[in-house]
């Protein structure tokens, strides 16, 4: 069974920055599809970044060039630094993981089998 426990949400203001970080339990973390997906009021769950097993980093249009994600297969734990924070970022984030399933999109909350708890992210304007 794989946990994930995120921390680092929080309220800022708009401009600001926060990092959202995802701990993983296992042994099986280095070879997971990682991501965060966010989920604000009234609206479905949605992609924001992933860390494929190859490496790369992929983003969801609308947080390009503000948010990061990495990981530390060191210390068993997915990030997101983000940036430039602006109110309609405001939402519950998820750190989700899956283990390796070629072919199947990324970008899908059900293509996900382990969920964190989720990180609330308010940003004021």
């Amino acid at each position: 069974q794989v946990q994930l426990v995120e921390s680092g949400g929080g309220l800022v203001q708009a401009g600001g920055s926060l990092r959202l970080s995802c701990a993983t339990s296992g042994r099986t973390f280095s070879s997971y599809t990682m991501g965060w997906f966010r989920e604000a009021p009234g609206k479905p769950r949605e992609f924001v970044a992933v860390f494929t097993r190859s490496g790369s980093p992929i983003y969801t249009m609308s947080v390009e060039g503000r948010f990061t994600i990495s990981r530390d297969n060191t210390k068993n734990t997915l990030y997101l630094q983000m940036n430039t924070l602006k109110p309609e970022y405001t939402a519950v984030y998820y750190c989700a993981a899956r283990p390796p399933a070629p072919g199947v999109s990324y970008d899908s909350p059900w293509a996900y089998k382990y969920w964190g708890q989720g990180s609330q992210v308010t940003v004021s304007s």
